[in-house]
């Protein structure tokens, strides 16, 4: 089993992501979802895989990968020993632009966002 490893940006995302929660919704609403994120991640130290190959879905040139739970999008990295949570986007933000300037986004998208 692989360690999991957190950046020091996942690491503010995930204390405002807690935050937002119990502001907006109560400390169990928050509980629980922060549970959900981190079984979700907890999952990839023992099948690294399972979430999306960002180089093969999008052909880009990127070792990178991500698993989306809870609205949000963890970007991480396979290495030898670890998994290394990088960047962590919200579901209405284009990480396919944010990390290598090239939109994600269906014209469908962006009309329903209205962005």
């Amino acid at each position: 089993m692989r360690k999991i490893e957190y950046s020091k940006v996942v690491q503010r995302k995930l204390r405002t992501l807690r935050s937002e929660l119990i502001e907006k919704f109560g400390s169990e609403t928050s509980t629980e979802t922060m549970t959900k994120v981190m079984r979700d991640i907890h999952h990839l130290g023992e099948n690294s895989e399972i979430g999306v190959n960002i180089a093969k879905m999008y052909d880009v040139d990127t070792d990178y990968w991500y698993i989306f739970t809870a609205h949000n999008y963890f970007i991480y990295r396979i290495e030898e020993s670890s998994i290394v949570v990088i960047n962590m986007f919200n579901e209405r933000e284009d990480f396919m632009l944010k990390l290598f300037g090239v939109s994600g986004r269906t014209q469908e998208s962006i009309d329903y966002w209205g962005e």
